[in-house]
């Protein structure tokens, strides 16, 4: 188990509707696709997704429940406490790749732009369902000559869904590997539109997390824990799945329907 560290609060960021980031600074080296355990004092501890990678750490929260609400309301000089990273991050080739973010979705897959370091080799797509729901889109455009939006309402970017977006990119243009991070209906959709192009695709999946070192077993999908063994997993891995876009487990670790 990786041993909890108290860190300040650096900088608190509004990105969008609900959407918070705070930045800390945490001594440890995180890869593109990791995530840590944050701690409330007080309240609890949740999984989140580095969004910032290089510099004072950072994460994106989403106001979804008593936890994501006392994230987002911290204040610069506010402790916190961190520990990982834990997961498997993603495996970045050398050549062109491909982008797509629903959602908070983005911050998982943000950071992959920032290892790069080439605006002219990674092309983001970027949706949401309404204009103020968008985050990134600035920071996008800072780490890449091609970032596209769409919303499902239509009142920013094209009217339609990312899946949409992806679907024109990937017959224009030709791509080493295809990342994506969003709602799991955007994944199976995007796993099975690289499939069908024959390219590499790499998925981050979000499960119920209790302890996030791999020792509870709440996030187990095919056997595999999210936690340990993900989050991130190869198409190739997810293509057979039984559990993948079908089922999760609840708190109880009982399995529900998607």
């Amino acid at each position: 188990m990786v041993s909890q560290v108290m860190v300040k609060v650096t900088q608190s960021v509004h990105e969008a509707k609900g959407l918070q980031t705070l930045r800390f600074a945490f001594p440890e080296s995180v890869r593109p696709g990791q995530f840590l355990m944050i701690w409330v004092p007080g309240v609890d501890e949740v999984p989140m997704s580095v969004s910032y990678i290089y510099g004072d750490k950072g994460i994106t929260v989403k106001e979804i429940g008593v936890a994501t609400n006392a994230i987002a309301s911290l204040s610069p000089g506010d402790l916190i406490g961190v520990r990982g990273p834990y997961g498997n991050g993603f495996e970045i080739p050398t050549g062109r790749v491909l982008l797509a973010g629903g959602g908070t979705g983005l911050a998982c897959i943000m950071p992959v732009a920032d290892f790069i370091g080439d605006r002219s080799k990674v092309d983001i797509l970027i949706g949401a369902r309404t204009a103020d729901e968008l985050v990134f889109v600035e920071r996008g455009r800072r780490l890449s000559d091609e970032v596209h939006v769409s919303t499902d309402d239509g009142t920013m970017g094209m009217k339609g869904t990312v899946i949409d977006l992806a679907r024109r990119h990937l017959k224009e243009r030709k791509y080493d590997a295809v990342f994506g991070c969003g709602p799991e209906r955007m994944l199976i959709s995007l796993l099975k539109l690289c499939h069908e192009q024959g390219i590499p695709c790499q998925l981050s999946l979000e499960r119920y997390m209790k302890c996030g070192a791999g020792l509870c077993g709440s996030c187990v999908i095919d056997g595999q824990r999210v936690c340990a063994e993900g989050p991130v997993f190869s198409g190739d891995r997810l293509q057979n799945s039984l559990e993948f876009g079908k089922t999760k487990r609840d708190e109880a670790g009982l399995p529900i329907k998607l």
